[in-house]
């Protein structure tokens, strides 16, 4: 015969802690089979988990007198460990390690656990002889050369558990976490080489603290005191979400932990954490927190083995009770232990008033002493009995085909070594009777996911496991963490809102982080958005610029649409100045019509009729051009624009000029003798206009030719507004255009200046030197204004300084003449103009 040892060195129950090394299931015992019968060729398991859950999960028994109940120190040592792993390789009831003469019980495989350090010791031993070994809790990390060949863990990989606390920590946005670690080797491995992973995703760490390992009640004041220092930490901690990592012993320290305020009548801060605990933590307690509320653990998260529970479990595990099952101890000893009773023949527990009848319902446990409902511990070994089961029918079927078996022959183990499972169990894949398949993987683990259980705590001490999502390494990757987060029932502080988990306050939209000195980066300042730039999330490490065409709104959380801005004629600055331009072109035309009616009168003749037309018809093209600048710019007026204006009032300039050159020549032509007569007439005026206005015309092409405007979009001058404009193309040849311009004016300045003390009847020289005075102060205040003006009012200031030189020359230069020939005509005489200066 053959059978499989379970390991339970530590197998706490909620009320008791024992240290058990072995407990042996033999076919020829009434304790639980491996299994129940073999017939036409099928391996049929029996009812045995039930009772696998029970020795598993509650409770650990052991034949010799080491353990013991109540509380009582219990050994994680390795002698004690190493000594049960002999025992197996000694024969049944005898103690001659290496020597083994009883040929019915083979062993076959051996299942351990909860913690890892029972593992560890028991491989020692047992991996010599390369006999299979199940750990069903917490694995170590061994050496695949060596120890790890032989080891199937139930327990899934690690790294997936811990990529699990991420997702789920960065799915709550819980970046400001503590962290409370069992100092073991596994805890010393998840804070080196996990918890730095954590700090790139953006988590950080309010404290990091471990809890000490021993737990037993030798070690209570101890322990009491560690705990007092833990729980100072987590009261001073502004985080709200608390990382537990441990063994299934640590839920003690954890009671003991939440149990403080109760006892030094604290106000409980702790209330308000959300415990995120590890698969390898479950529900315990020494035997005085046997009845301590359990409320403090409602809204905790944690992370359990993929489980199901079989078909008939329940029915099954009612129907177990110290009198249909006499022969198994084990069931009498949980049974006083459970219900605090003992029986009439027992000696362990004589002192107890109560006597047990063994009819008590397992139903009356308070959930946290018995939970009727199989655990992920209980489901693990489950599956192992079923692994073993499968490897053991996989090779009896091959032997019997090749040694000629007879189906009818009644069943038998064949001398089958330990050894010679290893190579079925590394390929073996199966359904293990509850619509799961169960594999290892190529390292020898359990192709299993985890569960992610939130706690659900009622005031009788009883609670639910509630499956609020998985982590699942057979999915997709984007597929592999699932929640859901409407089901999970938040701890009563937050009334069943999620909580927060941060350094501090989130900022706010249209703010960013600011690092505080001396603090992790998830500690931080908020700030408002600089000028011109937005957040539109919260949190954001900076501000950033909104796209082209976009501005940020007051609050500078979101960007709007700036408006199409140009100088139109629907606003009233366009209205305003395209009037004005009307208004004195149609000054211009009555001025012209009277100059051509009354052109036979001296003041009309006295100054060359030519270039007093040519004059006002420049000014009044001055005035048109205007309407180039107002409306929406497109390529042609952009081209014409700047090249009209300055060609048109080059040849406004050049008349003003032409008038004062002959101003002077006249005076000069007066005098007797003087040859200057010659020069006067027709041919000078008009070379003075065409050489002058010949070269800005040139100018003016070369511009057009080599660097032509164009319409463009203006989005950085004004922060609400995209200003439609035209680009000048050259800034050097449009100050070209203005510098030519203004020299023709600062040349007919100064000789209209010289001119202006000239006698009376020949002199319009002094009207000319006040209208180039205006004009010249014009444009020089033209410059600085155009450069500072930002949008449409960039093209209103060169719009008013059009208006303004034009009627300076308009007012100065012929409003004089308008009013003699209007209003005096009596002046508007020969005799008049050839008078003296007295």
């Amino acid at each position: 015969m053959v059978y499989v040892v379970l390991m339970l060195a530590v197998l706490l129950p909620p009320w008791a802690i024992c240290n058990v090394p072995t407990i042996k299931w033999n076919t020829n015992h009434h304790h639980p089979i491996l299994y129940k019968y073999y017939q036409a060729g099928d391996l049929i398991i029996g009812g045995i988990i039930s009772q696998i859950y029970m020795f598993s999960r509650k409770i650990t028994f052991e034949t010799s007198p080491s353990c013991e109940l109540f509380g009582d120190p219990i050994q994680y040592s390795a002698s004690g460990t190493c000594l049960a792993s002999m025992e197996l390789l000694s024969t049944w009831g005898k103690f001659l390690p290496n020597y083994k003469c009883d040929s019915k019980n083979n062993l076959v495989a051996v299942t351990g656990g909860p913690n890892f350090d029972i593992c560890l010791y028991m491989a020692a031993i047992l991996h010599t002889y390369k006999i299979p070994q199940f750990p069903y809790g917490s694995a170590p990390v061994l050496n695949s050369k060596t120890h790890g060949d032989f080891f199937y863990s139930m327990f899934p990989d690690w790294n997936l558990q811990y990529k699990g606390i991420l997702q789920l920590l960065l799915l709550f946005n819980w970046t400001w976490i503590g962290v409370l670690y069992l100092n073991d080797n596994n805890g010393e491995r998840f804070v080196q080489d996990v918890l730095p992973t954590f700090l790139h995703w953006g988590i950080c760490f309010d404290f990091i603290r471990s809890v000490p390992p021993e737990t037993f009640p030798d070690d209570i004041a101890e322990v009491t005191e560690e705990t007092l220092k833990m729980f100072t930490v987590i009261l001073g901690s502004t985080g709200t979400a608390v990382v537990v990592h441990g063994e299934i012993h640590t839920m003690i320290i954890l009671r003991l932990l939440l149990q403080v305020p109760e006892s030094e009548d604290i106000p409980m801060k702790s209330k308000s954490k959300v415990w995120i605990m590890t698969a390898q933590i479950d529900l315990l307690s020494f035997a005085f927190q046997r009845n301590w509320d359990i409320q403090h653990l409602h809204g905790a998260i944690s992370f359990a083995v993929q489980s199901k529970e079989p078909l008939g479990f329940w029915r099954f595990l009612h129907t177990r009770n110290p009198t249909s099952v006499k022969e198994d101890n084990f069931l009498r000893v949980f049974w006083e232990q459970a219900f605090l009773c003992s029986f009439l023949s027992s000696t362990g527990n004589s002192g107890s008033p109560q006597i047990c009848t063994g009819q008590e319902k397992l139903e009356a446990l308070p959930m946290s002493v018995f939970e009727l409902s199989m655990t992920s511990h209980s489901y693990s070994i489950y599956n192992v009995i079923y692994a073993v089961a499968q490897s053991l029918h996989a090779m009896n079927s091959f032997k019997s085909r090749h040694q000629g078996m007879m189906a009818t022959e009644s069943w038998k183990f064949l001398n089958i070594q330990p050894w010679q499972l290893h190579h079925i169990l590394r390929r073996i894949s199966f359904n293990n009777g509850v619509e799961e398949n169960i594999s290892f993987g190529q390292n020898g683990k359990s192709v299993a996911g985890f569960d992610i259980i939130n706690w659900v705590t009622f005031p009788n001490q009883s609670f639910l496991r509630v499956q609020v999502g998985k982590m699942d390494p057979n999915a997709p990757p984007d597929q592999m963490f699932t929640t859901h987060e409407d089901a999970i029932a938040w701890p009563s502080w937050f009334n069943q809102t999620q909580p927060l988990s941060l350094c501090n306050k989130k900022c706010l939209l249209g703010y960013h982080k600011v690092k505080k000195e001396g603090r992790p980066f998830c500690c931080y300042d908020c700030r408002r958005c600089p000028q011109g730039k937005i957040s539109n999330q919260e949190n954001m490490d900076g501000c950033f610029q909104c796209p082209e065409g976009q501005y940020p709104n007051n609050k500078q959380d979101f960007c709007i649409p700036k408006k199409i801005s140009f100088l139109s004629y629907e606003e009233p600055l366009g209205i305003s100045l395209a009037s004005s331009a009307l208004l004195f072109s149609f000054v211009i035309v009555l001025m012209l019509g009277t100059f051509i009616k009354h052109q036979d009168t001296p003041i009309v003749k006295a100054n060359n009729l030519t270039l007093t037309y040519g004059l006002l018809i420049s000014l009044l093209l001055s005035f048109l051009c205007i309407f180039l600048f107002i409306g929406q710019p497109g390529k042609m007026t952009c081209l014409l624009r700047q090249t009209v204006f300055g060609i048109v009032f080059s040849v406004a300039v050049s008349c003003v000029l032409a008038k004062t050159v002959i101003v002077v020549l006249a005076f000069i032509a007066t005098k007797p003798g003087s040859r200057m007569r010659n020069w006067l007439g027709k041919q000078l005026a008009f070379s003075i206009v065409f050489s002058c206005s010949f070269t800005q015309t040139i100018i003016c092409t070369v511009w057009l030719v080599i660097f032509p405007p164009f319409p463009d979009f203006d989005t950085h001058s004004m922060a609400e507004e995209i200003i439609l404009e035209c680009n000048e193309g050259s800034v050097i040849m449009f100050y070209s255009v203005l510098g030519y311009m203004g020299l023709l004016t600062i040349i007919s300045f100064i000789m209209a200046f010289l001119a202006r003390k000239l006698p009376d009847s020949f002199n319009e020289a002094k009207f000319i030197t006040f209208s180039m005075l205006v004009f010249c102060s014009v444009w020089l205040t033209f410059i600085p204004a155009y450069l500072s003006a930002k949008g449409k009012y960039v093209v209103a200031v060169e719009i008013f300084s059009i208006l303004t030189s034009s009627c300076g020359l308009l007012g100065f230069i012929f409003s004089p003449k308008c009013y003699i020939i209007l209003a005096r005509p009596q002046l508007n005489t020969k005799e008049q103009l050839m008078r003296k200066k007295d």
